[in-house]
């Protein structure tokens, strides 16, 4: 079992940056793929980023490539993700999630632990 909970979401201005962190806890948690997704009212939720067990791979949407960095630390039992250059689309919540393998991909089917996610608002 995984518990994720995530934090750093807010409000910021167009252009500004933000930091999601995510906690995370559970005896082998180190061992999964780390994703973040996002979903804006009245859309399904997307892929944004993701990152192997070690670190070693990582993955980004097109819409972030350039923008957001995914990292963790898993002495820290933690995942981030840095938010620059943010713009109004990026609005949405965000969730922290396990895959329960080892790489992280971009299918959300392939993760079984989700947290409850974090608003991030960016204004114009």
């Amino acid at each position: 079992q995984v518990q994720l909970v995530e934090s750093g979401g807010g409000l910021v201005q167009a252009g500004g940056s933000l930091r999601l962190s995510c906690a995370a806890s559970g005896r082998t948690w180190s061992n999964y793929g780390m994703g973040w997704f996002r979903q804006a009212p009245g859309k399904e939720r997307e892929f944004v980023s993701s990152i192997s067990w070690n670190g070693g791979r990582t993955d980004y949407a097109e819409s972030v490539k350039g923008r957001f960095t995914i990292s963790r630390d898993n002495a820290k039992n933690t995942v981030s993700l840095q938010m620059n250059s943010l713009k109004p689309e990026d609005t949405a919540v965000y969730y922290c999630a396990a895959d329960r393998g080892p790489w992280g991909y971009r299918d959300p089917r392939t993760y079984d632990y989700w947290g409850q996610g974090t608003q991030v608002t960016v204004s114009s």
